[in-house]
């Protein structure tokens, strides 16, 4: 059985247009999608609180719910969005980012579940000094980058912007 070693598809060398200013708008889009994930839990940790009230206090025993209902809900913003056909979460979508594969395919669903994962799990053990990783190499990936094989590069529509000659 032979292993066939695809090449890296992104050269910063050659296609400095796709990863020109990554680094500072992958920071906005992180905020942008940590409201999007945190406002709906926000909101039911209040329904929650409201219904503890009505039922004179049965209801806040939901909120044992409240911590499985984030990581599933966060999984699955992370999955969808990134497994859909922009490869894009919301937040990237807005700064013009989207995540491929090193050998430059689209992501799919359980990688996007897995990179949030593994974001997570890397900012949280190492502390988030390991985001400086992105500062020592040519594709700016970051250490979950790097574990996965995946690339965070401007869209094409970006791209096409920054390597079209100036007027």
């Amino acid at each position: 059985m032979s292993i066939d070693v695809k090449p890296h598809a992104y050269n910063p060398a050659t296609n400095p247009e796709l990863f020109e200013g990554v680094l500072a708008r992958r920071v906005v889009a992180f905020v942008i999608d940590f409201v999007i994930i945190a406002v709906p839990v926000v909101l039911a940790a209040m329904f929650i609180f409201a219904f503890g009230l009505v039922t004179l206090g049965l209801g806040f025993a939901l909120y044992w719910l409240l911590s499985p209902a984030t990581v599933v809900w966060a999984l699955a913003y992370f999955g969808v969005t990134l497994g859909g056909p922009r490869s894009a979460t919301i937040g990237m979508r807005i700064v013009d980012l989207e995540m491929r594969t090193w050998y430059g395919a689209p992501a799919y669903f359980v990688l996007g579940a897995v990179h949030a994962v593994a974001f997570w799990f890397t900012v949280s053990f190492f502390t988030p000094f390991i985001l400086l990783v992105a500062f020592f190499n040519e594709r700016r990936r970051l250490l979950h980058d790097i574990m996965l094989g995946t690339v965070i590069i401007n869209n094409p529509a970006r791209a096409a912007l920054r390597s079209a000659p100036a007027r």
